[in-house]
């Protein structure tokens, strides 16, 4: 496995690299948008392609790169199933796994800090990457985004220190130049979290913190709900890595019920007859430019087909048209 820690100066944020040596493909956890140009050049140094950005939860103290990524090369963002965020690909269940090539990072989800903490672990390796859940010596603050000083400390006890205790602890940040632990240490010399801490003891800690709010918060917050994006108009989480928008089958299975888009089924009549999905429009590609009329040009169109390919060509059609569209990444045989 190949494995990089990152650093942002301005907010002490780690960002960490994992790549699998024989499918050559990457994930980030936690990138951090103004280090984008940095990531990707190392990607592209290492022969990788990212893949997937890992969020290990909605951040108050810097803006999130996932959704730039996304636009730039077509990853998929991954967030906690408890984190509320919408623009995800992929919204990962407690002890659901992720896995690319011969790199499985198990989720766990760890609130306390957040709602919608969740610590990556691969067992293999023994690698904990546990966000503002538990840093080296200390933890993240649980006075705000439903923070709960409670819900931090069985977190803590019952998924992070129930790994075994050579286990490697990589934090979402630190302050003072360390830059990884083990859980071992962690229960022994964590002055919030020692072992012996009783649940009393450490709420009363958390509680007397009197910690200033991050300074990027307002600006932060909202937009980590958006993957990042600017408060601009985004009707949906898009990848564009052929310059035609695209958007994931996950996004649009967990969205279809709310009616906020036009389905459009773009493949022949016969595979139309055989199935598809429930709510969607059949316009065949050869049909899509004398039957546009069909479509309303106030809400956005999602286009699919079998495996991907004539929806691109159909989202180009309305995409010159001025509609706001974008193409199902991998048609019906991935819904």
């Amino acid at each position: 496995m190949i494995f990089r820690q990152l650093f942002d100066r301005e907010t002490c944020t780690y960002t960490y690299l994992l790549g699998d040596e024989k499918s050559k493909q990457a994930l980030l956890i936690d990138p951090v948008k103004e280090q984008v140009e940095r990531d990707l050049r190392l990607i592209a140094e290492l022969g990788l392609t990212l893949k997937y950005t890992l969020e290990t939860h909605v951040h108050a103290d810097h803006v999130t790169a996932s959704g730039l990524l996304r636009e730039k090369v077509g990853s998929q963002s991954v967030f906690s199933s408890d984190s509320g965020n919408q623009c995800a690909d992929i919204l990962l269940q407690h002890g659901e796994v992720l896995e690319m090539g011969s790199v499985r990072l198990e989720g766990r989800h760890t609130p306390g800090h957040t709602n919608g903490c969740i610590t990556f672990v691969e067992h293999k390796k023994a690698l904990a990457f546990t966000g503002d859940t538990l840093f080296v010596r200390g933890c993240g603050r649980t006075d705000f985004q439903q923070g709960s000083a409670e819900d931090l400390y069985q977190s803590v006890h019952e998924q992070i220190y129930s790994l075994p205790l050579e286990t490697k602890v990589y934090p979402g940040h630190d302050y003072k130049g360390r830059t990884m632990s083990t859980v071992k240490e962690e229960m022994e010399f964590n002055p919030r979290l020692q072992k012996t801490t009783s649940l009393q003891d450490f709420v009363e800690i958390m509680n007397n913190l009197n910690l200033a709010y991050p300074a990027k918060i307002k600006e932060a917050l909202p937009a980590n709900m958006n993957c990042g994006l600017s408060s601009k108009e985004t009707w949906a989480p898009l990848s564009n890595p052929n310059s035609i928008p695209e958007v994931s089958v996950n996004w649009t299975k967990r969205n279809i019920e709310t009616g906020s888009f036009q389905l459009v089924d773009c493949r022949e009549d016969m595979e139309w007859n055989q199935g598809h999905i429930p709510g969607a429009k059949h316009i065949p590609l050869r049909q899509v430019n004398v039957r546009i009329q069909e479509l309303d040009k106030d809400r956005p169109v999602i286009v699919y087909c079998r495996s991907g390919n004539r929806s691109l060509k159909a989202t180009q059609v309305l995409q010159n048209q001025g509609f706001k569209v974008a193409s199902m990444t991998g048609g019906i045989m991935s819904y």
